[in-house]
């Protein structure tokens, strides 16, 4: 009985810790699991160089306009425009004879592609088409129809054939009986048989087996030394018809212990250069890019010294600083740092630990001038990733030089803290399906205004009906009315942020009103804080004006009023940020923010004047959107406007572009561009007048209005002149200004500013005092209050269009600058600008006075 008693406790005690003994079971079978997990191994396919056979001197490819002669034994080409006998060249001439350049430089100089590499911590070392492909024969040259594929191995590699070194007697006669007889007898000529119970006297049989361990358990084959390159490539043809891969070839090559093994990276790339009328059009597909994840490829610079100019040629060097700039060959200011600029800016979804200043170009074009012939080079796909960079001669070599280079694979910097000495870098995880390409025009002069020209007819046909000549009879006027801020205000003791009314929906109306019966005519009104919080608006997701301002029956009234003194009225907002939003404004960060490399959010923040920094109060810090959620807010915004009779105007939207790493659906660069292109001309086509920023080349054709348009850039030493190369382009056929006169610090220098690049004004204006802007984050509006600027205003905006408002219909069809100070800018016509920005008059050849610091028109 007591034993039952017994055996009964033993089991209800049993039964009870039944639970934690099965937890304990799945517990350990998990670190069993875990322990003993084997990952599958990755099969990365190996990178198989190319060969050059060398059985031509040149490759030769033309059309009406252009013929193209490529030397096959450096892959370096010269282009002749016919109408004009200019010759172009890839490369300078006397490269290798450089007294300047170092044995490096000579071979940057001497080659057509120029890709770096990069590794985990962040090290970057660059190869030249020249030293680490055509001098190793590893390339071949594919000629089509009108068109060359240069296809590129660049490594510090021999030569490679894909035949086997050494291969056992049973496949290596499995791959002979797929071959014909005569040529299955010419392969065994160049192969030796190796048995190891059949050695000849001369064989060392210890030496043999270190050098093929496999010679142990099978008879072999294997390449004779002094096997000649073109026998190797006829035998490689012979091998691939059998079968035999590359693949095949790296087991082949890893039974052979007795050549030299090499730990430097290989990459492949092909460059396409095609015949596309007077254009050259040169390609890099990414499909065609091939390296080692954990050497990927940073950058590529195609054509790098397409066009340089020598130490004794005379010409000059278009960049795309501000509306355009040159640089003069051999201009002596060797101690200046080079130029560099990031084409529309920084991608905001790659980290960055200061800013010190942002390099932008909002265009994609540079050119080269020599004497009575220049070329310009408009980047077209993949521009979004490339930078400007260009150089006088006299520094690393003879040479002047402009070109492009692109960024392949973006990378983030970690914050290892102290578990390494050195950054760590984190890279995309693969590349888009998507082509590098630009186009190279030829022009017969050596004029910037040609040039010009040249871009703009590019652009009339690439935005065929966007771009047609508008019937504006004066000054387009961007008047910008500042809605309301917000303001933190203290509400039963806790702070929290409000909205603050500078300008109400009616007072708005007054302001256009009083403009208009003033004689302004031609008004671009931007609508700012108006809706959702104020100038720094809540997520667009859901738009609601706001009401300290009116209602939306006053904001209608406020339209339909501008809309009667022939005035349109755009509706601002942000689409591709996250400002002072939350989940109860529709905003949840881990979901809506864009994702960096890391997968993290893009957070984004402000950056001192002062150290250069981030700053690191909350209050600066903002998320950039997924891209997707982006283009709802686009479509949200232009809905609104339509609902309001109104047109759109984008804060951000054609001013800033960035990429998005979100895990799910990743966006390129270039495919945020497309998509944005896509939703601009899908608004414009809708009818809605668009309004932007800045005003990339993009946006441009879809803009009925461009603000603050960056007309002079930033005067960098290296630059000779400022011009306006894309007003140039563009003017008579979109409406552009400049900066807010009456708030960018030099009201004087932008009217001047604006006379030279043919542009319209462009004001601020709020109805409060700027004492209501004090103890804000908002005292860029300083001096925006109507009343105090309304007098001053009208003087200016008086005098301009009685002298320029009939220039705005016609194309800008000259321009020079006469001196460091004063320029002339002369329209279809006849009618002439002179600006002069010095502090002295200023008289010209033919006798015009131009007053210092004004401008002076003549008709």
């Amino acid at each position: 009985m007591k034993k039952n008693n017994l055996a009964k406790k033993i089991g209800k005690a049993v039964l009870s810790q039944l639970p934690k003994i099965i937890l304990l079971l799945i517990i350990l079978t998990g670190v069993f699991v875990v322990i003993n997990y084997k990952a599958p191994a990755e099969h990365e396919e190996a990178i198989a160089p190319y060969a050059y056979t060398g059985e031509q001197e040149q490759t030769v490819i033309e059309n009406d306009e252009l013929k193209l002669v490529m030397d096959n034994a450096t892959t370096e080409f010269s282009i002749e425009v016919k109408d004009s006998g200019k010759v172009w060249y890839s490369n300078p001439k006397d490269a290798a004879s450089d007294p300047i350049a170092l044995t490096d430089e000579k071979a940057l100089l001497q080659s057509p592609l120029v890709m770096s590499y990069s590794i985990t911590q962040g090290l970057e070392t660059t190869y030249n088409s020249f030293g680490y492909s055509a001098q190793n024969g590893i390339y071949e040259i594919v000629p089509g129809d009108n068109e060359i594929r240069v296809n590129y191995s660049m490594g510090t590699v021999s030569k490679e054939f894909a035949i086997p070194p050494v291969a056992t007697k049973k496949e290596f006669k499995k791959l002979l009986k797929k071959m014909d007889k005569k040529d299955a007898d010419l392969v065994k000529q160049y192969y030796k048989k190796y048995d190891i119970n059949k050695l000849s006297k001369k064989d060392n049989k210890d030496e043999l087996i270190a050098n093929y361990p496999i010679i142990e358990e099978s008879v072999i084959y294997v390449l004779r030394q002094k096997t000649k390159d073109a026998t190797k490539q006829q035998m490689e043809e012979l091998f691939a018809a059998a079968g035999y891969t590359y693949d095949d070839y790296i087991e082949d090559k890893a039974l052979d212990m007795s050549s030299t093994s090499s730990d430097n990276p290989i990459f492949n790339a092909s460059i396409i250069y095609k015949l596309d009328g007077k254009d050259l059009v040169v390609e890099i597909p990414y499909e065609d890019l091939a390296y080692d994840k954990e050497t990927p490829i940073y950058t590529i610079t195609p054509l790098p010294y397409f066009g340089a100019g020598g130490p004794e040629d005379e010409g000059f060097i278009m960049v795309p600083e501000g509306g355009g700039a040159t640089i003069n060959f051999n201009n002596g200011k060797t101690a200046q740092s080079s130029y560099y600029a990031n084409v529309y800016g920084w991608d905001k979804c790659l980290k960055r630990d200061a800013v010190v200043h942002d390099t932008r170009a909002y265009y994609g074009v540079y050119g080269v001038s020599e004497g009575e012939d220049s070329f310009i080079c408009i980047l077209e796909d993949g521009r979004s990733y490339a930078a400007v960079q260009a150089d006088i001669a006299g520094k690393n070599n003879s040479y002047n030089y402009v070109n492009a280079i692109y960024s392949v694979n973006q990378r983030e910097k970690y914050d290892v803290g102290d578990i390494a000495n050195s950054d760590i870098y984190e890279y995309i995880p693969e590349l888009p399906n998507e082509t590098l390409r630009q186009r190279y025009s030829f022009i017969g002069s050596g004029s910037y205004v040609d040039m010009a020209k040249d871009y703009g007819s590019y652009l009339q046909n690439e935005y065929s009906g966007y771009l047609d000549m508008l019937d504006e009879e004066s000054t387009p006027v961007a008047i910008e009315i500042v809605g309301a801020i917000d303001k933190i205000k203290q509400i039963v003791g806790i702070p929290v942020s409000r909205p603050l009314k500078l300008t109400s929906f009616d007072e708005a109306a007054d302001i256009v009103t009083q403009l208009s019966d003033s004689g302004v005519t031609n008004m671009d009104v931007k609508l700012t804080g108006w809706c959702n919080g104020g100038v720094k608006q809540k997520l667009l997701k859901s738009i609601k004006p706001i009401g300290a301002l009116g209602g939306k029956s006053d904001l209608k009234s406020f339209i339909s009023t501008a809309e009667s003194k022939g005035a349109t009225v755009y509706l601002n907002g942000i689409t591709q940020y996250a400002y002072d939003s939350n989940i109860f404004d529709g905003f949840f960060s881990f979901r809506d923010a864009a994702k960096l490399i890391s997968k993290e959010r893009a957070q984004l923040h402000e950056y001192s004047h002062i150290t250069y920094a981030e700053r690191e109060n909350s209050n600066n810090t903002y998320y950039l959107l997924h891209t997707e959620l982006a283009d709802s807010l686009v479509s949200n915004l232009a809905k609104t406007a339509d609902k309001y009779a109104a047109g759109a105007s984008f804060q951000d939207l054609g001013m800033d572009l960035s990429s998005d790493f979100y895990r799910k659906n990743t966006y390129s660069r270039q495919a945020v561009l497309n998509l944005q292109t896509e939703r601009l001309k899908s608004i414009a086509d809708a009818g809605t007048p668009i309004m932007v920023n800045m005003g990339n080349d993009y946006a441009v054709p879809y803009a009925s209005m461009i603000t603050g348009m960056d007309l002079r850039g930033s005067e960098y030493t290296i630059l000779d002149e400022c011009i306006p190369f894309f007003q140039l382009a563009v003017h008579g056929r979109t409406n552009y200004t400049g900066k807010a006169i009456n708030i960018c610090g030099n009201e004087e220098n932008e009217v001047l500013y604006s006379a030279e690049y043919g542009a319209g004004l462009n004001f601020t204006f709020m109805e409060e005092t700027s004492f209501a802007t004090q103890k804000t984050l908002y005292t860029d509006y300083y001096g925006a209050t109507f009343d105090a600027w309304k007098d001053k205003m009208l003087e200016i905006y008086t005098r301009y269009n009685n002298e320029l408002g009939h220039t705005f219909n016609q194309e800008m069809v000259d321009h020079k600058n006469l001196s460091a100070d004063v320029s002339r800018t002369e329209y279809a016509d006849g009618t002439a600008v002179y600006v002069n920005y010095g502090y002295s008059e200023f008289v010209t050849e033919d006798g015009v006075k131009v007053p210092a610091r004004d401008y002076m028109v003549t008709r």
